[in-house]
């Protein structure tokens, strides 16, 4: 379980192709204490790391992960941004997030606002019933609030901590994204789904 704060942003050193799977070599400054078997958030993506290094770690992505994630699109030098799992004792700063990415997303604008930024994203309409005006998503790893929202877009704000401290920074019109949509409201989506099923049977 993750919360959406981005620790760091790491490096992809390189990229192997393994079968269907897609192997990563990522530098960053929290590498060195990252430990094998550890769950860690790569743009959003729950991954294991396999191996560690000096100064770098190993993960490896699986064919359904790559069909759902940009992960695919990674190249050596692409910015990845970075979370370590929730410990128990820890604050719930963003949101409750898994790390299993629902979609990709596609950014439609970027605007620099005086002291801040707005980005615009569009998504496949299926999903709309999961975004609501002021509601969490997470967007790249990062836990970030809805507005503007439509049945296939929805803009976020970023502040200067985030821009300054993540990839988004690099991101332009056109970009693919992971989107994580809130998982409370999958669940309460879920039981309504079901309730309507069970009273349509009677």
């Amino acid at each position: 379980m993750f919360t959406g704060i981005i620790e760091s942003v790491g490096r992809v050193e390189s990229v192997r192709q393994q079968g269907s799977n897609l192997s990563f070599r990522i530098s960053s400054p929290i590498s060195h204490e990252l430990k094998v078997d550890q769950s860690v958030s790569h743009n959003g993506v729950c991954l294991t790391v396999e191996s560690t290094g000096d100064g770098y770690h190993e993960v490896t992505a699986i064919e359904e992960t790559l069909r759902k994630t940009n992960l695919a699109h990674w190249q050596t030098g692409s910015l990845v941004n970075l979370e370590r799992c929730l410990p128990l004792n820890g604050r719930l700063d963003g949101h409750f997030v898994q790390g299993h990415v629902d979609t990709t997303g596609n950014c439609q604008s970027r605007k620099e606002l005086d002291g801040s930024w707005e980005f615009q994203f569009s998504f496949s309409e299926e999903f709309a019933h999961l975004v609501i005006e002021k509601g969490s998503i997470c967007i790249n790893g990062i836990s970030l609030t809805c507005f503007n929202v439509t049945r296939n877009e929805l803009s976020v704000a970023i502040i200067p901590y985030t821009w300054q401290h993540t990839m988004l920074h690099t991101l332009q019109p056109g970009d693919q994204v992971n989107l994580e949509f809130d998982l409370i409201g999958k669940y309460i989506n879920r039981r309504h789904d079901l309730t309507v099923a069970a009273k349509t049977e009677l």
